[in-house]
Formats: C-alpha cells, structure tokens, sequence
C-alpha cells in the first residue's frame, strides 16, 4: 500500500532517475496485516469471510477479498456480518495521545452530547442513540498537554458514568497503557472509530487500517490514510467533516466554572484552545464534527443501511 506522499515522490521528483534506473526504486511505507489484524485478531470474521468466499487463500493474498463484493447483496451474509447487536454504538478513538490527533475535539464533543442528553425532557431521550464512547492511549512523560487530556478524560468519565439520570444512555472508559496488544483485544469491538486529526499532520496513519480490516465505519478528517481510503470508498460508507467557524465556548465554560472538577489544572488548556492558540481547530471544526456525529448516530439507527455500509466498505477497501 504506497501512500501518496511515496507515489507523488516516485512521479515527480525522480522520474528522470526512475527512468535511468527503474529497477533501484521501490516503494516503503508502513501498513498492517491481515494475518494479525484479521486471523489473530478477529477469528470470527476470518471464518466468515473464509466460508463465503470458500476458500482460505485469501489470508496470504488480500486481492482475493474482493471476491465478497459478488454476494454483496445476499441478505444472509449480511445478517451474519452483523452477528452481534448491541443496544449501544461503540464509538472508539485509541493511539497514541498527541495534541494534532485532537483527542481533546472528541471529549469536547462527549460534553456536548451529555449536555444535551441532560437537558433533554423524557420524549426526546427516547430519540437518543446509547453511546459507550471508548478513549485510548499513552502519554509522552514530559507531555504536560498530553497529560491534562487524560485527565479531563477521567473527569468527564466519572462525571458521566455516576450520573443516573441519563442511565445507559452515554458512557465514556478510558484505556490506559495502551498498545498493539491491548488493540487486538479491543479494535474488533468497534461500531465506530474515529481518525480526526488536524488535516496537513498525520503522514500516514496506520490505526485507521486496523478497524477497517475489522468491518467497522470511520468518522474521520481528510488527512493521512483516509485521504487515499476516501478515493476508493463511496462516502457514504464514511462520515468525514472539515472546517466550519462556529463558537463552542460553551462546553469550554463547563471545563473553565469547575463542572468535572479540577478547575485551576485545567485552567491552561482551556486559555489556549480560548486564547488564540488554537492551532488544531478544535473551535473551528468543532460544529461539522458534531454534525458528522449526528450523520453517524442517525445511521446506525438504520441497522440495515449501517451493515450495508460496512459491508460495501469492506468490500472496497482492498483496491488500496
């Protein structure tokens, strides 16, 4: 899988030397595969991919896969591609933690929606799809930012989970130390995965790759990886969002009056997203974000129009 920047590198800058000596130029980048991210990961699915396309082949050669596209309209697979169905989205962001990766744009968006869910009268939380919000990964030692994130996470976790009012309607778990192991364990699990970093920073990213192999839709930024996976999916099949002026100062102000505690520690990440450092665009985007989440909870309503969208995504996914 060449990523653009190695195949606009191969096209431009060394085509005359490419051209002298094409036997010299490969391409490197970096990937994942099936075998751990399919086979060990998730045993189910290889079984079922294996039984509908019958034959085990496919494990040493992904091109095969498309092969599914041909019974993309049998009903039967489809209800056992969905197999499992919870009452709740799993909506998942795990990596590592770093400002550009906007970790801290999603458990904004996570207030906005407890905050809604909170003031909302009885009729309308009947409209509401349960969420359980899944946040992983690892801070740098000396990462200050990074560790302020993590620790807003658990604020609004325990704010959130020992609120009874809103019952199972949203939660939000945080996992710790988090790494390829820990992901084998947790990535087949996803509904939803998110891959939201500030367009123009991610080189590449691999995470993106390990929950598609695992069926599961993307709300995503046009950076990295998903801007080639965008070229080969219909975009239905994703919920993508960019940049949009609008103000978010209200879930700021929660964070700023003390509501999840901690109120001075938080203090400088909230004058920097507020005071004219907000290099990530975390105010910005943050509108088309939630309308991106609101496009992702409508369809997942829709089970049918969802495991379609899975299943049509991962038939795609392996022209990359």
């Amino acid at each position: 899988m060449p990523n653009g920047f190695s195949s606009n590198f191969g096209l431009s800058c060394s085509r005359d030397f490419y051209e002298l000596w094409p036997h010299k130029f490969q391409y490197k980048t970096n990937g994942v595969t099936q075998h751990r991210w399919i086979v060990v990961s998730n045993p189910g699915l290889c079984a079922l991919i294996s039984k509908w396309l019958g034959t085990e082949a496919w494990i040493h050669d992904v091109d095969l896969l498309t092969g599914l596209r041909d019974d993309a309209a049998n009903g039967e697979l489809r209800q056992e591609w969905k197999m499992v169905s919870l009452d709740a989205m799993v909506d998942m962001q795990t990596k590592r933690i770093h400002e550009y990766k906007r970790r801290l744009l999603n458990i904004l968006g996570i207030i906005h929606r407890y905050d809604c869910i909170k003031n909302m009268g009885k009729k309308d939380r009947v409209k509401v799809v349960p969420c359980v919000c899944i946040i992983g990964g690892i801070a740098a030692p000396g990462y200050e930012t990074a560790k302020q994130i993590i620790k807003l996470c658990h604020a609004v976790a325990e704010k959130i989970n020992n609120n009874s009012d809103i019952r199972d309607l949203l939660k939000l778990v945080f996992i710790p130390d988090y790494n390829v192991s820990v992901a084998e364990l947790v990535i087949p699990g996803a509904d939803l995965s998110q891959h939201i970093s500030t367009a123009g920073h991610e080189t590449s990213g691999t995470s993106s790759m390990k929950f598609l192999m695992n069926g599961c839709l993307l709300l995503a930024t046009k950076d990295g990886s998903t801007v080639e996976i965008i070229e080969e999916i219909v975009d239905d099949n994703m919920f993508s969002f960019s940049f949009y002026l609008v103000q978010f100062s209200r879930v700021v102000r929660m964070i700023r009056d003390g509501y999840f505690g901690f109120k001075d520690y938080f203090k400088s990440l909230c004058d920097d997203i507020e005071g004219g450092h907000d290099y990530d665009l975390l105010g910005a985007e943050f509108k088309s974000y939630l309308e991106a989440q609101a496009a992702a909870d409508k369809a997942f309503v829709d089970q049918e129009r969802w495991t379609q969208n899975e299943y049509t995504q991962y038939c795609w996914l392996w022209e990359i």
